[in-house]
């Protein structure tokens, strides 16, 4: 790990020119003191760093040194690869190895590249903490630990042991056989199987996890995009299903469809509305679809769905009467 971070820390200087402790120990995420540490340990192996007082001062490696440390160990290779699907360095815990295996990338670069690079980066955002309205982008949190004992199982083929909280139940320990990592939406997911029963398993849930070292059973080669369309597929025919019947306006029918599960049936009514039959996940997913859309839409059927959002609208009206 401070092999690593030494070299993290050559690399932000030969890219940077200067820089104070602060700044590189907020990039690295480790302390002033640490940062302080490498330094002389950097010294000591002959890396010519000096310091420069003052105001402006900092830290910065003598004009025209170069160093051959753009070799990538494995955790970075995974996090470029897995930088290419979505936020899975963030969700998969390969943050940090993102960003160091990044710094080697444009350091092997030629110079003029370099700068190429650097200009071009600040043209694009993917993905920040906040969308147009600052509404936050919460994504699930999953300790380190946990999600380094997970992704370890996972490569090397490994069953694994996880402490697991299902919604409405207890935390419980289970061993399973991993199969893959997905994120969606930043929501991650182990896929494994478990007494050979397919088991999809969101890790913000996982409260801790030891990776075994008898091997798992499963494929040795794996579709996961198809595995992953297979299941949802299972998933959305099974469980406590909801079948609505609902007139809305033409103009918001796109925002009901995006939300269901499926259209069966769909109807132009004289008045120009459309009438839908569609499936939702459960009754609360039924209401809160409908809820959205106000008076836009009208549930026709069930009798209970149309109680429970007339219910809803009345104690809102009321508690703002007068």
């Amino acid at each position: 790990m401070r092999a690593d971070r030494l070299v993290s820390l050559v690399l932000l200087l030969r890219r940077r020119g200067r820089s104070t402790a602060p700044a590189l120990a907020r990039e690295l995420g480790v302390s002033v003191r640490t940062v302080l540490r490498d330094i002389e340990a950097l010294s000591a192996a002959g890396v010519p760093v000096y310091a420069e007082r003052g105001r402006h001062g900092g830290f910065a490696l003598l004009p025209g040194f170069r160093t051959e440390l753009t070799g990538l160990n494995h955790d970075e290779a995974l996090a470029l690869l897995a930088s290419g699907s979505g936020r899975g360095e963030q969700v998969f815990g390969l943050g940090s190895a993102l960003a160091s295996a990044l710094r080697k990338v444009v350091d092997a670069l030629p110079e003029e590249h370099q700068q190429r690079a650097d200009g071009a980066a600040q043209r694009f955002l993917v993905d920040p903490e906040t969308d147009l309205l600052s509404r936050r982008l919460i994504a699930d949190e999953v300790a380190d630990a946990t999600m380094l004992a997970v992704r370890r199982a996972v490569l090397a083929g490994h069953r694994l042991r996880i402490r697991y909280a299902a919604a409405g139940d207890a935390p419980a320990w289970r061993t399973v056989d991993p199969i893959g990592l997905v994120t969606v939406r930043d929501r991650a997911y182990l896929l494994a199987t478990k007494g050979g029963a397919d088991r999809t398993y969101r890790l913000s849930r996982v409260l801790d996890a030891e990776e075994l070292t008898e091997p798992a059973e499963r494929p040795e080669q794996v579709d996961l995009a198809q595995e992953w369309r297979d299941r949802g597929a299972r998933f959305r025919r099974g469980g406590d299903q909801v079948v609505v019947v609902v007139r809305i306006d033409p103009d918001r029918r796109e925002e009901l469809a995006g939300t269901v599960l499926a259209v069966r049936a769909e109807d132009v009514e004289p008045d120009g509305r459309v009438r839908l039959t569609v499936v939702f996940q459960d009754a609360r997913h039924a209401e809160w679809a409908l809820w959205q859309i106000a008076s836009g839409a009208e549930a026709l059927d069930p009798p209970w769905l149309r109680t429970s959002l007339r219910d809803r609208a009345a104690a809102i009206a009321a508690r703002y009467a007068g």
